[in-house]
């Protein structure tokens, strides 16, 4: 396990972003979670931060098209850390054109020296500098289709292949390309003790540049620096989420006083949303199957002033041992999923899935759909939440759902068919990570008749 180690950071930027880049290749580790861990565990300036995140998501997000610049120049099999090492320095002759090419050449070099052997090196060497006599082959000599797309973006093949079945090949192509785009930093304002004017006017008081959020009324977005530093976040005015995230709670339509239930709760962004949406007025009741989870969604809760939230951990497909039938008003079902929505805050996704997944992934969803519908009250809405593309875990769960249960019937979404950036069809929503550069999410609503 070649886990980033005290010893291999000494100021060398690059030198772990291959560390974070290996733990990742060899341990399906989480870019995001790993990054943040780096940082805090290393105690990384604010100076050296912006680049090793940007070497960090850079490399990864483009690994397949690093490899196809790389192929004319390899003799032979090379260690995992070598070819990661290549990636590395050639997404920064390609990408980064501020950084001088003999520069990084110079640096893999030296990372080559202290990682492997004596040969390790003038391999290294001799890859990179022809590199730089020839140049990378240009994408351009790809036939156009489901292959260049892959390559030019990425994604698997098997990836756009579906994509280009379920939303058509120009839609296909568009959201790979913005997979491949930084996500923009977004907060959710806690209305219970400020409103979004105020949360804004306080926010740029602090020096970061801010503007309102494209559908949800209390979405802000940051436009220059990390909002998590702020004192509206301190303060608990202000909660770290995407704007997509929020449209699952917005489709929920709670009241004050309701009792609420949030199947697959951490780390409890939605959870908080829920109350703050009651103003704290009634019962959120918070669910997730990892304990150790609980104390995110409690700290949340903590933090912006929130009392009506209980939390408990468990399996959710078997809350009906905990809880009689028709015991909530509403019941959110955020489903686990296959990520597909999020690749670009979690490029790993895109390389480790496979369609085999899915299988296991629509089994898990409908079972929780299943224990939702024993809980609900009559008349009383559940709604189905997923960040994903994926038309068998969405439309299709949602379909084989009906047809299980006829006493269910799907509901339009009131909340959200007023915003003009939603195309909502056939009573469900699918987000794509292009519409409004948002995280992909699908949402559907269903009362018990």
């Amino acid at each position: 396990m070649n886990r980033p180690k005290k010893k291999i950071w000494n100021g060398n930027v690059r030198d772990a972003a291959l560390s974070i880049l290996m733990e990742i290749s060899n341990n399906q580790a989480y870019s995001n979670l790993l990054l943040h861990r780096t940082i805090q565990k290393y105690e990384i300036e604010a100076k050296d931060r912006g680049l090793l995140t940007e070497l960090t998501y850079g490399t990864l997000q483009h690994r397949m098209t690093l490899d196809y610049y790389l192929e004319p120049f390899v003799r032979g099999k090379l260690d995992g850390w070598v070819r990661e090492l290549l990636r590395l320095s050639i997404y920064q002759i390609v990408y980064l054109t501020k950084i001088p090419s003999h520069a990084v050449v110079h640096e893999a070099v030296e990372i080559a020296k202290r990682r492997g052997h004596k040969r390790i090196a003038p391999t290294v060497n001799g890859i990179l500098r022809s590199v730089l006599r020839s140049g990378v082959r240009p994408l351009d000599d790809l036939k156009d289709g489901i292959a260049k797309t892959a390559i030019e973006t990425s994604h698997p093949e098997w990836l756009i292949k579906r994509w280009t079945e379920q939303f058509g090949e120009q839609e296909a192509a568009i959201m790979a390309h913005e997979n491949n785009q930084p996500p923009a930093m977004t907060v959710r304002v806690n209305t219970t003790k400020t409103t979004p004017a105020e949360a804004i006017a306080l926010l740029e008081s602090e020096g970061i540049e801010v503007r309102k959020g494209e559908v949800v009324p209390e979405c802000i977005v940051s436009v220059s620096s990390n909002p998590a530093n702020s004192e509206a976040y301190k303060k608990g005015l202000i909660t770290i989420q995407d704007e997509s995230s929020m449209l699952p709670v917005l489709a929920l339509g709670v009241t004050p006083g309701m009792k609420v239930l949030d199947m697959c709760a951490a780390p409890g962004g939605k959870t908080t949303h829920i109350a703050e949406k009651m103003n704290d007025e009634g019962e959120v009741f918070a669910h997730d199957i990892h304990d150790h989870k609980l104390a995110l969604i409690e700290a949340n809760a903590n933090r912006l002033g929130l009392t009506s939230i209980k939390t408990k951990s468990g399996d959710s497909r078997t809350l009906t041992e905990l809880y009689p039938p028709a015991s909530f008003d509403r019941i959110l079902v955020d489903a686990p999923c296959s990520g597909l929505g999020v690749i670009r805050r979690k490029p790993e996704i895109k390389y480790n899935k496979t369609e085999a997944d899915f299988k296991g992934l629509t089994s898990i969803q409908s079972e929780l759909l299943d224990t939702a519908r024993e809980l609900i009250k009559p008349n009383g809405i559940i709604v189905y939440s997923t960040c994903t593309v994926e038309h068998t875990e969405n439309r299709g769960i949602v379909d084989h759902f009906l047809k299980r249960h006829p006493d269910m019937e799907k509901v339009p979404l009131p909340q959200l068919e007023e915003v003009e950036k939603l195309e909502i069809q056939d009573d469900t929503l699918q987000v794509l990570p292009q519409h409004f550069g948002s995280d992909g999410f699908f949402v559907a609503a269903f009362r018990k008749k």
